[in-house]
């Protein structure tokens, strides 16, 4: 082991270690030796890339989960060091209004464009999310138009949805509108977490359909979100309740009901909580989405309009007789009676009254009247009677009573009225109402949660999570038939893909039988009847998809001798709730006999041999060949159990009935595939001669030996699979989605707004640091140690340039770019650099100084003290001492020439003491000490020479026969062999192990006495 000093470090280095030659190595080649050195040095390069790699994407790991309210929005991220935080707002708070002022050449969000609504109602749209996915007919969009008479709403002539005209030049869609709001909050998480973010998990009210959850996909496309999953909010806020209270969950099943009432609508949801054993992880908690009801115009905003026009009307009443208008004409007046409104709703939850106040309503009036929370209670006493009504909708689909629910917990900021809590509690029939979660942000961590537990970054405990479809979705189709010899009519049929209350996400395959020709099925909504007449006109087109399949002819005259197993449909409703169709397919079978003599008995004995080891190729294509259409399959097989009525209809339509018991059949080359013994029994009727072949074949894969001789000459036979893909034109019913053009030109703008409103920001702090610096450096001119270390004629000169600078941005600063108001910034910065920098200098001489005599005066007593240290211990030798020595002069030398040539120097002047130059004399100087630190404390001391006169202490009686030898004069060298034993000792001892402990000199002793007089002591790390 040596020592050698490397940038004023003590760095030890350790040979490396010899391992000894096993049996598989050959001691005396070099080129084995070679090839190890090089794969080692190939895996840690690739080790070092990795980590490389991870550091570099260690600041794309963050993600990120939007709780969107019709109210207000709550962001909540995951990052590596912070798990689970809501994001606080620019105005630090957790709470984000979900409002979007539009301006000709600016936007404002949040809590900026929420003060703007007063002054400027028109631009300035909320509530907004009601309109997603509805056309100009729905009744969402005469409601919306009657609550807010000033917003202008136009129609897309394409789509015939709604748009917002702010002016002729701007027109946004509800689409483009809630991508704005979306990049807002992911800005806000961004700069909250400092590092960019991408993924997002985003809550929607569980009764939203199809077309309402594809417009909030294409709002996050468009806001350039990767959306990982789209999460009902009742069931993002049943996951966070589930999450904290992970220990309380067992097998034994806990009914819970969540009552959210928000400010646009209410949604009550039946959660069951236990564990479940899954194969991949074990036991774990699940929560399953029992029962669901809602009412989508129930909240707090009905509330604050009922009392917002209460309070129009005794404006009104004040001012009756003086020919006033109507206040309810007046949009400004409107928006501060509704932000009053707000404000008393929340007042009279904890209060009997309270005042209402609002300076200068209209016409320079002021408004005061009192509000009792009895009126307030008799303005909204048909809302309070439709409280109890999503509660029994969540028990009828959940097929559940009340005694059944173990806890009423209360979510959403509305149900702090006392008077829905009275209502809720009358209808539950409980003692109280569950107040144990955050009612405003639970939903927003339970989808942070789900983020992490979606993304690859992070891992988390498993939480299995299992939703319910809210509207059935069925297939319907027509078919010929032929009831009586030569008379043909039209059957119309349905076979429901996905039932009420069902899970997802699900995958699931119809298949049509009696098919040789090109047709059209239709995917529609199920049974709707829980609706009542108005939520059905709510709801919107119950039609959702006619799919027109192109190529079916075509593939039956590609293969004519093949036996149809129909056309297959593989639908997918994702984890989002969103449906569709994945793909079409013509699947064809035929038997294929194959004739034993085609391989010898040793190919088929190789065969056999592989199989048995994992070798053989056969089971590869068997398990990877179908690996999707049994996923497929057997979600169809799990949706059938809880579906017990759907195989039976399929069934009747003559679908091939789908086999589960065992994977299904290799696929060979040109998408050919045997089918599986039991799924060859199925389709034959169950035909005995059918199954001894494929008995046979199957034994063959899994190993077993051939067949006997005499089974050899029977000629076996199996099924080969063909598959054709089908072409799908779908046509979309309930709302035509946006084009891919019309999706990029969105998405453009909305970046073209985002860039104006950077360039904006950029500007403002352009202008803001200017005026900020003219103004601090004015004042700094007429403080003492500023004025100590300048002239009047540069004070003057600087005080000149300032009021120039400030004259030129009150008159012409309005027009300047960003750009030239950065170059006047430097201008101005460069003429006074000279001053700051004097200033700054005479600031940090008193510390500098100070530190540097401190290091001095430290290092004379350690280079005092290491000359003090006898010979025999010292460790240190003469040319470090007097390096350390002569660095200690040169330094108090520099120090009192410098100090003394800067006494001589006017303060005006540049001076010649610098704080960096300081620094570098002390780091140069605590390098050395440093360095004689470091030796001193890895360094062994020398051992002692002992005296030959001096008695030897009495071995103990336990002691080896080794150790109570004594070394004998020079004389007697054929005694001298017992040290042999401590060298054997000593080579075994790791190498690497040395550095980590100090020997004292009781431990050098032995190592002297055994050694033989002829032979040098061992080299000491100083002499190395």
């Amino acid at each position: 082991m040596s020592v050698r000093r490397v940038r004023g470090r003590l760095v030890r280095e350790t040979p490396p270690r010899v391992p000894e030659p096993g049996p598989r190595q050959r001691p005396e080649g070099t080129m084995a030796a070679t090839v190890g050195t090089q794969r080692r040095l190939a895996r840690w390069t690739l080790l070092a890339v990795l980590v490389a790699d991870l550091l570099a994407l260690s600041d794309m790991l963050a993600v990120m989960s939007v709780d969107l309210g019709s109210e207000s929005m709550k962001v909540a991220i995951v990052k590596p060091g912070v798990p689970m935080e809501i994001v606080l707002n620019k105005e630090s708070r957790r709470k984000t209004p979900v409002t979007v002022t539009l301006k000709e050449n600016e936007r404002f969000f949040g809590d900026s464009a929420a003060s703007l609504a007063v002054k400027n109602p028109k631009a300035t749209l909320r509530y907004f999310l009601q309109l997603l996915g509805k056309q100009e007919d729905n009744p969402h969009v005469a409601l919306h138009r009657h609550r807010f008479p000033e917003h202008e709403l136009g129609v897309d002539p394409q789509r015939r949805t709604v748009l917002f005209q702010i002016s002729p030049q701007l027109q946004f869609s509800p689409e483009e509108v809630l991508g704005m709001v979306l990049n807002y909050s992911r800005c806000l998480a961004e700069d909250f977490a400092e590092q960019p973010i991408k993924d997002a998990v985003i809550t929607v009210p569980a009764f939203f359909n199809q077309a309402e959850r594809r417009a909030v996909l294409q709002a996050a496309r468009m806001a350039g979100l990767k959306v990982l999953q789209l999460i009902n909010d009742n069931t993002a806020t049943a996951l966070s309740y589930g999450v904290f209270r992970r220990k309380d969950i067992n097998s034994t099943a806990q009914n819970v009901m969540f009552y959210d009432m928000g400010s646009g609508s209410t949604v009550c949801t039946i959660v069951t909580y236990q564990t479940v054993k899954t194969k991949e992880a074990g036991v774990q908690p699940q929560l399953q989405i029992q029962g669901v009801g809602f009412d989508r115009t129930l909240g707090g905003l009905e509330m604050e309009l009922r009392l917002r026009e209460h309070l129009a009307g005794l404006f009104n009443e004040q001012r009756k007789g003086q020919g006033a208008k109507d206040v309810r004409e007046n949009p400004r007046a409107m928006a501060k009676l509704l932000r009053e409104a707000n404000r008393v709703k929340t007042v009279l939850s904890a209060n009997a009254d309270h005042m209402a106040q609002i300076e200068g309503l209209m016409d320079d009036v002021d408004f005061k009247a009192k509000v009792t929370r009895a009126e307030f209670e008799e303005l909204c006493a048909d809302l309070f009677e439709r409280v109890p009504g999503p509660v029994q909708q969540a028990l009828q689909s959940a097929s559940m009573s009340l005694d059944e629910i173990e806890q009423v917990i209360l979510v959403g900021g509305a149900t702090r009225v006392p008077k829905v809590q009275e209502v809720l509690l009358k209808a539950v029939g409980k003692e109280e109402l569950g107040k144990n979660i955050n009612a405003d942000e639970a939903a927003a961590m339970g989808a942070v949660y789900q983020a992490a537990a979606l993304s690859k970054a992070f891992k988390v405990k498993p939480f299995m999570v299992r939703d319910a479809v809210i509207y059935p979705i069925l297939v319907e189709f027509t078919r010929e038939v032929e009831e009586e010899p030569g008379v043909h009519s039209l059957k119309h049929n349905k076979r429901v893909l996905f039932s009420r209350m069902g899970p997802y996400p699900q995958r699931k395959v119809i298949t049509f039988n009696r098919y040789s020709h090109d047709f059209n099925f239709h995917i529609n909504y199920g049974d709707l009847g829980f609706l009542g007449p108005e939520d059905l006109r709510v709801f919107g087109s119950q039609n959702l998809t006619t799919v027109k399949l192109k190529g079916v002819g075509e593939s039956f005259r590609k293969h004519p001798d093949y036996e149809s197993k129909g056309i297959k449909a593989h639908f997918n409703l994702d984890e989002s709730g969103v449906l569709s169709l994945d793909r079409v397919e013509s699947v064809f079978e035929t038997l294929v006999e194959d004739s034993p003599e085609e391989e010898s008995t040793l190919t088929k004995l190789g065969n056999t041999i592989s199989s048995l080891f994992g070798g053989g190729t056969t089971p590869d294509t068997k398990e990877n060949g179908t690996s999707t259409v049994q996923e497929e399959e057997e979600s169809l097989a799990e949706g059938s159990k809880d579906e017990p009525g759907e195989p039976a209809e399929l069934r009747e339509e003559g679908e091939a009935p789908l086999d589960t018991a065992q994977p299904p059949p290799p696929e060979p080359k040109g998408s050919v595939a045997p089918e599986g013994e039991k799924a060859a029994d199925k389709e034959n009727g169950g035909k005995p001669e059918a199954q001894k072949p494929g008995d046979k074949g199957e034994a063959g894969s899994e190993g077993v030996p051939p067949a006997p001789e005499g089974e050899k000459k029977q000629k076996p036979s199996r099924k080969q699979r063909m598959v054709e893909e089908i072409g799908v034109e779908l046509a979309v019913l309930d709302l035509p989605d946006l084009s891919e053009d019309e999706l990029t030109r969105s998405a453009q703008k909305l970046q073209a707004l985002t860039a104006r409103d950077l360039e904006k920001q950029e500007r403002e702090q352009a202008a803001n640091s200017l005026e900020a610096f003219i103004f601090e450096t004015q004042d700094k001119l007429y403080q003492p140690e500023y004025q100590e270390v300048s002239t009047e004629g540069q004070r003057e000169e600087i005080s000149g340039k300032l009021s120039a600078a400030s004259a030129w941005l009150e008159d012409e600063g309005f027009e300047a770019t960003t750009g030239m108001l950065k170059e006047k910034l430097a201008e101005l910065r460069k003429l006074c650099q000279g001053l700051f920098f004097r200033v700054e200098e005479r600031r940090k001489w008193p510390e500098r100084l100070s530190a540097l005599d401190s290091l001095l005066n430290h290092s004379s007593m350690f280079l005092k003290g290491a000359r003090l240290i006898p010979e025999m211990d010292q460790i240190f030798t003469e040319v470090e001492m007097t390096t350390l020595e002569k660095a200690i002069n040169e330094t108090w030398a520099w120090k009192n020439a410098t100090v003394a040539e800067q006494a001589k120097l006017p303060a005006t002047e540049k001076p010649v003491l610098l704080s960096k130059d300081i620094e570098a004399k002390m780091m140069a100087l605590d390098r050395e000490v440093q360095y004689l630190l470091s030796k001193a404390k890895f360094a062994k001391p020398r051992p002692r020479p002992k005296d030959k006169n001096e008695t030897r202490p009495e071995p103990p009686l336990n002691a080896s026969a080794q150790s109570e030898k004594v070394v004998l004069p020079p004389g007697h060298a054929e005694d001298a062999e017992p040290v042999s034993e401590p060298e054997k000792e000593t080579r075994s001892e790791p190498a690497d192990a040395e550095p980590l402990e100090l020997e004292g000199p009781g431990a050098a002793e032995p190592e002297q006495k055994e050694q033989p007089a002829g032979q040098k002591p061992a080299p000491r790390n100083d002499e190395l």
